[in-house]
């Protein structure tokens, strides 16, 4: 008998314990009157402060929501007060606010905490492997106000003259001091007049007569031709990650829409919500 008591004793004691532990993680921080502010709801607060406070120290930052909180308790209290709780309008938005927490937790649970690295990696290396090898040309260039300095330059260059040299002797653009090396580009980052003469350049040849642009007159030297190296895992990684949640989140919309009967009344309103899913329809999730 005297061991059973003290296994009771034992068990209390845990279970004090227990439930101290779980009182201290959300212990009361502040009271406003009989309204109490536990360390969860000053979480929250500091979670859903405003992006102004982003750079502020933590310190400041957990005054700030506390400051929110406060505010948002003293108002909420007087609220309650009136009775505003049990105003209609009050109940459809809290009704529509719960709703909307509920699709976030769903969509938390089910998509970005099932979403893994691996998962993410794999779609990267399926993405960047369908994708078409486009070229870049690494270029230098000399840019001068009229036809004739560059046509002069070109004649240097006939005789021997280092490009790199020239550029910074006689070139009016911002990137004379690196010779006028402007590195790898693919088409479509230059103007057209500029970009089709250095795509038609072999590497280590160089314009033979002055190109034309909005900026002067180019005279262009292609240094290198290339695949352009596809971009890093690290640099898309988060891009790649919304596609594969974008993927799963559809998937669960399409699971649910095909248990449940979706009505709308208005015309309109349905042509709309039906145009929408045709287009979800044409780019269905990649598995």
């Amino acid at each position: 008998m005297l061991r059973s008591h003290k296994l009771v004793l034992t068990a209390c004691a845990a279970l004090t314990m227990f439930v101290s532990a779980a009182c201290a993680e959300d212990a009361v921080v502040a009271k406003v009157g009989n309204l109490e502010i536990h360390q969860s709801e000053l979480d929250l607060a500091m979670a859903n402060l405003d992006p102004q406070f982003a750079q502020m120290p933590d310190e400041q930052k957990k005054v700030a929501a506390l400051s929110g909180a406060i505010d948002v308790k003293l108002l909420a209290g007087n609220a309650i007060t009136e009775g505003m709780k049990d105003d209609p309008a009050y109940k459809q938005r809290m009704a529509f606010i719960a709703d909307r927490e509920l699709h976030n937790a769903y969509f938390k649970k089910h998509v970005v905490d099932t979403t893994t690295d691996a998962e993410v990696k794999a779609r990267y290396e399926k993405e960047i492997a369908a994708l078409p090898k486009e070229q870049e040309v690494h270029a230098r260039h000399i840019l001068v106000k009229t036809e004739d300095e560059a046509k002069d330059i070109i004649k240097q260059l006939d005789a021997g003259k280092d490009f790199a040299e020239l550029a910074k002797e006689k070139s009016t653009d911002s990137n004379k001091d690196d010779g006028g090396d402007l590195g790898y580009f693919t088409k479509g980052r230059m103007v057209p007049e500029f970009e089709e003469a250095a795509f038609a350049l072999k590497p280590g040849t160089y314009t033979k007569t002055p190109v034309k642009t909005q900026f002067g007159y180019h005279v262009i030297k292609v240094e290198d031709l290339r695949d352009a190296p596809p971009p890093s895992f690290d640099d898309v990684q988060q891009q790649v990650r919304q596609l594969v949640m974008r993927d799963k989140y559809l998937a669960l919309l399409e699971k649910a829409k095909s248990s449940e009967k979706v009505d709308i009344l208005d015309p309109a309103l349905k042509k709309g919500y039906e145009d929408i899913n045709a287009q979800q329809q044409q780019t269905p999730p990649q598995q």
